[in-house]
């Protein structure tokens, strides 16, 4: 089985609390903990599409990797847009976390599937967007394509892509994400980021053939989603 979740944000040292956003945020970190281990076995995999820890620096984020690490299952981690303790592929392999895959301009292969994915951006197309969020979004769409070129060939049949950012525009309409999931045959993406009123946001079905699913860890009600069947 494949599961997804997004939006962990763990937080070892409890200075961080995340039920300062609302009720459905209380204890969310024991009830991620505790649903996981309910549904997910070791043979699964989780793709976590980013917001992993609030540590700033990887010493900080360590605990909270080593705690997921524990989890049962092999997981497969994107980069979030809060997870500023992100790091060279290097220096996060060097952790030598036992159960644990990152996604940086790399991809996996998961029970013969490609799992591709970037962290992604913002709408570009906003009131609020600068120069500078155009070229992230830029530069974003380059480490998806560094992420698919990196299978091989040939690419696995059915491939997944995991993005942090929803993948379309405020009006709901798919943007250059979906266009070059779309170009390169890739069948289902997931992302997150979106929480409580943001929830209004989520697009999900079958876009230009894609399924899209959202697995934001608070519109899943912490509960790990399965994304494919064995």
């Amino acid at each position: 089985m494949i599961y997804g979740i997004g939006d962990l944000h763990l937080d070892h040292t409890k200075e961080k609390p995340m039920d300062v956003f609302g009720k459905a945020w209380v204890d969310h970190e024991e009830r991620i903990f505790q649903q996981w281990r309910s549904v997910v076995r070791e043979e699964d995999t989780v793709l976590i599409v980013g917001d992993i820890s609030w540590g700033l620096k990887l010493s900080d984020a360590e605990e909270d990797l080593r705690r997921i690490d524990a989890l049962p299952g092999k997981k497969i981690i994107s980069k979030g847009n809060h997870d500023y303790w992100w790091s060279s592929l290097k220096k996060l392999e060097d952790l030598n976390l036992s159960s644990i895959t990152f996604l940086h301009n790399s991809s996996a292969v998961v029970e013969g599937v490609g799992i591709i994915g970037t962290r992604g951006w913002s709408d570009i197309d906003g009131p609020q967007a600068t120069e500078q969020d155009a070229k992230i979004y830029s530069r974003e769409l380059g480490r998806l394509d560094l992420s698919y070129q990196s299978l091989g060939e040939p690419k696995p049949e059915e491939i997944i892509a995991m993005i942090h950012y929803p993948p379309f525009h405020s009006t709901g309409d798919a943007n250059d994400f979906v266009y070059y999931l779309y170009e390169q045959g890739v069948s289902r993406c997931i992302y997150g980021h979106l929480h409580g009123s943001g929830h209004k946001y989520i697009q999900e079905g079958t876009v230009l053939g894609i399924e899209f699913q959202c697995v934001a860890a608070d519109y899943l009600h912490f509960r790990p989603a399965l994304i494919k069947e064995d």
